[in-house]
């Protein structure tokens, strides 16, 4: 019989993410938006009052441009790095 071969190399390699991985987290803002138009549809078919949430949807949307800006970073500096 044949000694086993008891020489491992425990190696850690850094798993390869694709570029655009990064890039499918901005998928949310859409869905959000998507969101937010079939609210603003179904506030003028059921004549829903909205005047009471538009000082904190206009929070929201202030919160969610600098979330998008800062995810655009995020995203792109991978690319940045890998080039």
């Amino acid at each position: 019989m044949e000694p086993l071969d008891t020489d491992l190399d425990y190696t850690q390699e850094e798993s390869p993410s694709k570029p655009g991985s990064r890039m499918s987290a901005l998928l949310i803002f859409p869905v959000l938006g998507a969101l937010f138009v079939l609210l603003l549809i179904a506030a003028v078919l059921f004549q829903i009052d909205l005047s009471d949430l538009i000082s904190p949807f206009m929070g929201l949307m202030m919160l969610l441009f600098f979330v998008v800006v800062i995810m655009l970073f995020w995203a792109l500096s991978y690319r940045a790095s890998r080039a």
